[in-house]
């Protein structure tokens, strides 16, 4: 369900196009990237480095350029400033599938090169054995051991830098039994819960580095579901966890279950009992009743969390109701927007970033919601492959995104 990452260089004629249209349209797009110092900014608004700490631009994916090119030629300048001004939003940088000579010089190559620009990288590692259930991302590392190899690739490539990781996305969510292909003993879910555990011991006692866990997102698994997962995988040795990692539910939804979670885990360290724990389909008044009797444990000291905004501006996609026998409504859903910009700064105390960990623009797969395809039958049209630019998607993200990535015309 993910798309495999890589980092990428970005030409420096191509990169210019960021300058150019910063002329066509004033301000967005060069004042984008300080837009994640502060959660109430737009795009539009100046840099300001007295804000507080910031997240780190990647190189964009070529393509993004090339596609703002494309509709700068065309006349098309505003949406070109807008394809600009996403790829120029701090966002996570994904590593899987590369060797561990090579995920230990890029990891290394990222971490000192945001510490030039005093800014905190984001991690999205994604190479754990049996990943996404051999679907549309299928992949990673073959067993255990050459798993642990590559994670130590990666903390050597990390060293004593500040990092972000985001662990390994729908390891914990789906496991190898949800998807029948474990065997009666439950031995390949064993060895998920082994390699996250030993991703978890490796990463988070690096100085800079701050792990998070898996939870999938607020529609799929409850709070009661959930928590014993991350129990089995070292949460209790990481920073915390994230959720809605390349879904699409809204901030308040995000927030809200991070909470739910963060107190549950709190709750079961105490001596209490997971199945007790209230989840998202209980009230927020009922919930919050219950916290109030159940949770005295400071926010402190309880496990934090980070949210994905990156294509949460309009919500969930609602398939049309009896038109799909599988509406793949993660899939590349139509009309979907860019979220608020990433940020350390969210104003809870349990959550410790908003952060753009899909990479916007890329494909999801080729979404065929039942049919023998190979159109996307809700777009008309053959999809990218999961990673693959999407163009049309590009401009959808950019068009409903809430708040606005451009100031109005």
């Amino acid at each position: 369900m993910r798309p495999i990452r890589r980092t990428r260089y970005v030409p420096a004629a191509l990169a210019a196009l960021s300058a150019v249209l910063a002329a066509v349209l004033t301000g967005p797009v060069a004042a984008a990237p300080a837009a994640a110092a502060e959660p109430a900014s737009t795009a539009a608004e100046p840099a300001a480095e007295s804000r507080g700490p910031r997240l780190y631009v990647p190189d964009a994916n070529p393509d993004a350029y090339l596609q703002a090119l494309d509709l700068a030629r065309d006349g098309r300048h505003r949406e070109a400033a807008g394809i600009v001004a996403m790829a120029n939003t701090p966002q996570a940088v994904w590593y899987g599938d590369q060797s561990p000579a090579e995920v230990e010089k890029l990891a290394r190559d990222v971490v000192r090169d945001a510490d030039r620009d005093d800014a905190t990288p984001v991690f999205a590692l994604y190479n754990v054995p049996g990943r996404d259930c051999s679907n549309y991302s299928a992949g990673g590392a073959s067993n255990t051991a050459e798993y642990k190899a590559w994670i130590d690739a990666v903390a050597r490539g990390i060293g004593g830098h500040r990092a972000i990781v985001v662990l390994e996305p729908d390891s914990l969510a789906l496991v190898p039994a949800d998807c029948g292909q474990d065997d009666a003993q439950g031995t390949l879910t064993a060895a998920r819960y082994t390699e996250v555990n030993y991703a978890v011991d490796k990463l988070e006692p690096l100085s800079g580095t701050r792990v998070y866990l898996d939870t999938g997102h607020p529609g799929w698994h409850s709070v009661n579901s959930i928590v014993p997962r991350l129990l089995r995988g070292g949460v209790a040795r990481a920073t915390g966890f994230f959720t809605n990692a390349s879904n699409y539910n809204t901030d308040d939804a995000n927030s809200w279950y991070g909470k739910l979670i963060s107190s549950c885990l709190a709750h079961v360290e105490a001596g209490g009992d997971s199945a007790a724990c209230p989840n998202q389909s209980w009230s927020r008044a009922d919930a919050q009743a219950w916290l109030d009797e159940n949770v005295d444990t400071p926010a402190s000291r309880m496990k934090h969390f980070v949210t994905d905004s990156s294509r949460n501006g309009q919500g969930p996609w609602t398939p049309p109701a009896g038109k799909y026998t599988d509406p793949q409504d993660w899939c590349n859903p139509p009309d979907r927007g860019l979220g608020a910009r990433p940020t350390l700064r969210t104003g809870d105390p349990l959550q410790d970033a908003r952060l753009w960990i899909k990479i916007p623009g890329e494909s999801d797969g080729l979404c065929l919601r039942g049919t023998a395809g190979p159109e996307d039958p809700e777009r008309e049209m053959v999809a990218p492959r999961a990673g693959g630019w999407f163009r049309e998607q590009a401009l959808e993200l950019v068009r409903f995104a809430n708040p606005p990535l451009l100031p109005e015309e």
